[in-house]
């Protein structure tokens, strides 16, 4: 109890240091409600449209086969345990938050190479089946080496995304709306003023 009474201020501190306190915490909360932080724990693919950047890779996974099987999340980000999935998903979603904010997008997305690796790995863990059919190995020539010595989608280019990596070449895709971080009440006041 004596510990903690040394980390409170003086009497004559208190009132300012917790009002600040206050205003900081309100200010991490409104960031996150308006930057919908609380979206990006879930599956859902719209929220990689949270970003507009997302427009085209989200646009062309949706009239992929893949939509049917797999959401962003199920290539993307590793799956060998819970902790590290959540790790990576973190400090992926802050340097694309970071890059997002400081308006350094690139015109062209490219997957880092931590991403490519994480997805190489997603590839062989749902393929895995055909991965290892002997049918397939014996059938086609150099199967086991096409398969160990370089990335699925080398041979696999148009899987899910095709060859769209860029706002550009899709400018009209159609992705789902964010909704707006103005609530209801503001929305009208600012209409009836």
């Amino acid at each position: 109890m004596a510990m903690l009474r040394r980390l409170l201020p003086p009497a004559k501190w208190r009132l300012p240091v917790l009002i600040i306190t206050s205003i900081f915490v309100g200010l991490i909360i409104f960031i996150f409600y308006i930057s919908k932080a609380h979206s990006y724990l879930s599956d859902n693919p719209a929220t990689c449209t949270n970003c507009h950047i997302m427009a085209p890779q989200y646009a062309t996974w949706n009239h992929s086969s893949h939509r049917e099987v797999a959401h962003c999340n199920d290539c993307h980000v590793p799956h060998n345990n819970v902790f590290n999935k959540y790790y990576f998903k973190a400090k992926d979603g802050l340097r694309h938050a970071t890059i997002f904010t400081l308006r350094k997008e690139p015109q062209v997305i490219f997957i880092h190479e931590a991403g490519q690796k994480v997805v190489h790995n997603n590839c062989i863990r749902c393929h895995k089946q055909q991965i290892t059919d002997p049918k397939l190995a014996s059938s086609v020539h150099n199967h086991t080496a096409h398969m160990q010595d370089r990335p699925c989608w080398e041979c696999h280019r148009e899987i899910p995304h095709g060859r769209v990596n860029s706002l550009s070449s899709v400018p009209n895709a159609r992705v789902p709306l964010p909704e707006s971080p103005v609530p209801d009440w503001l929305e009208s006041y600012i209409k009836n003023n």
